[in-house]
């Protein structure tokens, strides 16, 4: 390995391509800030070491005619690499520099300016760092640019670099992902501390910017001499700050594996379309995982809900699924198995005692055959070939489980019960909706069973204390099932039924006792139904229950997410501060129950905005209208002009214990039709209100006040 290298030296007849089996640019705020700081604190006469750059040479007979390539490598002494390692810093490189061009081009004195009149010193121009840097312009061609660095074409990233990042014209919509939002905030990045710089310091600023930059960031060239080392490196290298993730090693790993067979096994034109397919497959995953862009999906968690589905779920927690796809399945000793030589050799039986025995029985132990290595079955092209058109088709139907409303594929009800079970919470279910929404293509049938899920979600682990991972492997099992076409959506939904059964008493109907003990732990800590976990979904069904019959939706899910430390969406109508005006209305109720009055369900209210806290102590009369200051500006809402829970609530002329109970009674029977439970009667609904009696208030030993 030579001196370290600064990077002036490194471009010279240089191209430089990421390749398909690389991730795209994955550097966040963190590592951008580390290189900023790196570049502006280095002290006057040192150099910076930034790493390995490890390199790939392409051959030059690689390289066609047609390749935007070819006229530098073959009249101009160029030669062309692969990174290796190292893309990420050589990346942030380009997205710095061409910040720095475009900031020297919007300066005043240069407005209007070609590149080549524009000059960073008295002998350095703008177009003379782009021809060093970032691109050459092949003669009597205007167009025709050859990138110094960039991706290779079949790189999900290669259109957005040089049309979004360099500039380059001639193209409509581009491929965004979540690599390129990356790409797109570290230019962002670079562009305004840049300007901060230009303002403090001037041009003075940049031009030791520039020249610190590349003449005292060094690397270290290394070039890889056999292909065989390109994958292995790969796989061992991380960069700075930023592990590949298990989905880019896999990539990799797959790319590689179609390098090992023979040409008998998979001629040139088979492997050249069998890459080519990972590649398009990746390009997918990569678009459907970033296509939110604000809140990209994580690689990591779609390959093990789809190794469950393809190959098989396992309860262990961490990376049992990669260690499966990269140990077991995909590796190179399946393609150019070892023939191993059967040897007898003789065994010592060692004595085992009956209490062993019984153990290996109770561990549910079993003899298994023992395996041949001479009967070990191929890695033939066609499985990788499956696996990887599997994982494409089910990269959209992962991403429709989060973001149902962003796909055109689904119907009104089909996006609506996943926003649903979005909102309630999926436990573990969303691999098997991933499988329910890529076996099935009838709408009904997708909405049946998803409606089925909610339910089960709702009153197993939302009205009853069940632990969360009840009937976690069998319905993770079942995901395998649904895929291989082994199970229905009649059974699954038979399955669903069967097992919350146990929530049913033998007369049909709900068994209260989980849900009663729940909330009396509420109530005694003093939250009640403002501590239940599923107040916030459940009052926001009620709400679009009432919707139902108007047309104009008047509070959104958005509108309920706040911290712990700010549910101001859901208020208590009787306030939790009482004044005098609320003591008349509760005369009689005994302190501690007008504490269980405050916090039962009936008195709790989904509001269409939020309300300032300050306000919350004003009495049901003030409530009912919008409030404003002297000045005649609208601080808040009334209920008669809130959310359809609030104007049901304004229609009252008062509010006191009998309203809270009629509301709270009238909530659990929505309850009852909205999840087609039944409670035993009048008096087991009352006992989940924690408020008395229907009748009257129950004696308590209580002091008034």
């Amino acid at each position: 390995m030579d001196e370290p290298k600064p990077l002036d030296s490194l471009f010279k007849e240089k191209l430089f391509r990421i390749p398909d089996y690389q991730r795209g640019y994955a550097w966040g705020r963190e590592q951008l800030d580390a290189f900023w700081e790196d570049l502006i604190n280095l002290p006057v006469g040192r150099s910076h070491y930034t790493g390995v750059l490890t390199l790939k040479e392409v051959p030059s007979a690689d390289i066609q005619e047609q390749d935007k390539e070819f006229w530098l490598v073959d009249d101009h002494s160029y030669k062309l690499y692969h990174i290796v390692d190292g893309q990420q810093r050589m990346t942030t490189f380009t997205l710095f520099l061409q910040a720095f061009i475009e900031l020297l081009r919007s300066l005043p004195e240069n407005e209007g300016l070609a590149d080549d009149a524009i000059y960073l010193t008295d002998t350095l121009s703008i177009a003379a760092v782009e021809r060093k840097f970032l691109f050459e312009v092949k003669p009597a061609s205007d167009a025709f640019r050859t990138y110094k660095f960039g991706y290779t074409v079949d790189n999900p990233s290669y259109e957005y670099m040089r049309y979004r990042i360099l500039g380059e014209d001639g193209i409509g919509t581009v491929l965004e992902t979540f690599y390129t939002l990356n790409l797109s905030n570290g230019k962002r990045y670079f562009k305004e501390q840049l300007q901060a710089c230009y303002k403090k310091e001037g041009i003075h600023g940049l031009q030791n910017l520039y020249r610190t930059l590349t003449k005292r960031f060094l690397f270290n060239e290394y070039i890889i001499k056999d292909e065989f080392d390109v994958f292995v490196a790969f796989e061992t290298m991380n960069n700075r700050g930023k592990t590949l993730s298990d989905l880019e090693l896999l990539k990799n790993r797959l790319i590689y594996l179609t390098t090992l067979y023979t040409d008998a096994e998979l001629d040139p034109a088979e492997r050249c379309d069998l890459r080519d397919l990972i590649n398009d497959a990746w390009k997918e995953v990569y678009f459907q995982l970033g296509r939110n862009k604000s809140k990209p999906l994580n690689d990591d968690d779609f390959l093990r809900a789809h190794w469950m589905m393809y190959f098989k779920f396992s309860r262990q927690t961490g990376r049992d699924y990669i260690k499966f796809l990269l140990e077991e399945q995909f590796t190179p000793q399946r393609v150019h198995r070892k023939i191993v030589q059967l040897v007898e050799l003789e065994d010592a039986e060692e004595q085992t005692s009956e209490a062993d025995l019984e153990a290996d029985e109770e561990n549910g132990l079993e003899e298994v055959d023992t395996i041949d290595p001479m009967m070990v079955a191929e890695l033939r092209p066609n499985e990788i070939r499956d696996y990887v058109k599997s994982l494409k088709a089910s990269s959209v139907h992962w991403f429709r489980t989060f973001y149902p409303e962003m796909s055109d594929d689904l119907t009104r009800k089909e996006v609506e019960w996943l926003q649903r079970l979005n909102r309630l919470g999926m436990a573990y279910f969303r691999p098997l909706l991933m499988a329910i929404l890529k076996k099935c293509d009838d709408p009904n049938q997708r909405i049946g069973i998803i409606k089925e899920i909610e339910r089960f979600v709702f009153v197993v682990f939302r009205l009853t204390q069940t632990r969360s991972n009840y009937r976690s492997s069998e319905f993770s099992n079942a995901v395998r099932a649904i895929d291989r076409g082994d199970m229905n959506l009649a059974e699954l939904k038979e399955r669903l039924r069967n097992r919350m059964s146990f929530t049913f008493a033998d007369v049909g109907h709900f068994a209260t006792d989980d849900f009663y003990l729940l909330l009396k732990k509420r109530f005694e800590n003093g939250q009640g139904y403002y501590g239940w976990p599923g107040l916030r979904y459940f009052l926001y069904e009620y709400e679009l229950g009432l919707l139902s019959g108007s047309r104009q939706k008047k509070v959104d899910w958005s509108d309920l997410l706040k911290t712990s430390k700010d549910k101001i969406s859901i208020e208590h109508i009787y306030p939790q501060s009482e004044t005098v005006a609320w003591k008349t209305a509760f005369k009689g109720i005994r302190k501690r129950n007008r504490d269980a009055y405050r916090n039962s369900l009936g008195n709790l209210l989904l509001l269409s905005s939020a309300i300032n806290s300050s306000l919350q102590n004003d009495t049901f009369a003030e409530k009912k209208k919008p409030k404003s200051n002297s000045d005649g500006t609208k601080l808040r809402n009334g209920y008669a002009d809130g959310s359809h829970s609030e104007i049901e609530v304004s229609h009252c002329e008062d509010w006191g214990p009998d309203e809270i109970r009629e509301r709270g009674v009238r909530l659990l029977k929505f309850m009852e039709k909205r999840w087609d439970i039944r409670f035993a009667d009048d008096q087991a609904r009352a006992a989940l209100l924690f408020v008395g009696t229907v009748d009257g208030e129950e004696p308590d030993s209580g002091e008034l006040d």
